[in-house]
């Protein structure tokens, strides 16, 4: 496997937090964010609920992020569901408190709601970013190593991330996976059709069984059948799952750089110890910024 296209980005890392609900939880992500500033990650993201539906709690979330860590910010937008003049507002209210990165998503149908919007897919969101503003936004996409679970085959997922590269995405971050040759795959993939943007693995430590075969479930990210028995072995105790998960997760992702992968966009789900832990475990500061052919294929 070439990965030769990732080995000529410059490496980033990051963390991504969903806009809390009541004030313990922002009172959470506060400790959180600040715990996890003090690594000095590139930059944290803010999730974009389901039609817009945390529109307002994701602006206020990267404000405050912003302002209390001094960490660059890159807000969620999606388009399902989602009329296009408040996304053409949404956009403008963006650049005018000086955020220049976004992430960009399809986003989910909120729902009880009927009726797609005037944007139906990524692309045409990316599309419509650079028609209106231009250059001025770094535009990040997902990416999906093992098939998104609506794309039907290989072929049409890959065809589906191509449009979106040429509308005029940036760069963009994975769903998390635990099976490192479906990122390699999928690059290798993606270097075949020319596709050279920096393809960020996401990564989402494992702390809890119940939680993460819900996640997958949901998302159709695959959980190898021996990380499930371990984790049903561990029962309830949660110092062991932690543990493993940890181990887990390091391997995956000192296997992921090792490789040259362009860093790493890990989900917190508004936690920091698992995270926390994988960095230092990996001395990821050591690699922020340096080029990922550094490493060794």
């Amino acid at each position: 496997m070439s990965m030769q296209s990732q080995r000529r980005h410059r490496r980033r890392f990051s963390f991504e937090f969903f806009p809390p609900r009541s004030a313990e939880a922002a009172e959470k992500l506060a400790t959180t964010s600040a715990r996890l500033a003090r690594l000095q990650p590139d930059y944290f993201s803010v999730t974009f609920g389901a039609g817009g539906s945390t529109r307002e709690r994701t602006l206020e979330s990267a404000l405050s992020l912003r302002e209390r860590t001094g960490i660059p910010v890159a807000p969620h937008v999606s388009c399902i569901g989602y009329p296009l003049t408040e996304i053409r507002s949404l956009l403008a209210k963006y650049l005018e408190l000086g955020f220049d990165h976004v992430v960009a998503l399809r986003g989910d149908m909120p729902s009880g709601t009927v009726g797609f919007g005037e944007l139906r897919y990524a692309n045409e969101l990316v599309a419509f970013i650079r028609q209106e503003t231009g250059e001025r936004f770094e535009i990040e996409v997902a990416a999906y190593p093992e098939v998104h679970p609506q794309a039907g085959s290989v072929q049409r997922d890959l065809d589906n991330f191509a449009r979106k590269v040429a509308a005029g995405a940036d760069a963009a971050i994975t769903q998390y996976f635990y099976n490192p040759d479906a990122y390699f795959r999928f690059v290798d993939a993606c270097e075949r059709r020319g596709i050279d943007i920096p393809i960020t693995p996401g990564i989402m430590p494992i702390v809890s069984c119940t939680q993460l075969a819900r996640f997958s479930e949901a998302c159709g990210a695959e959980i190898p059948r021996w990380i499930l028995y371990r984790l049903r072995e561990f029962g309830d105790d949660r110092v062991a799952i932690r543990e493993f998960g940890i181990d887990v997760t390091s391997e995956l992702c000192r296997r992921l750089l090792d490789q040259g992968a362009p860093g790493l966009h890990f989900y917190t789900m508004n936690q920091a110890e698992a995270a926390e832990a994988v960095w230092q475990a990996l001395d990821l500061g050591s690699l922020r910024g340096a080029p990922a052919a550094a490493a060794q294929a």
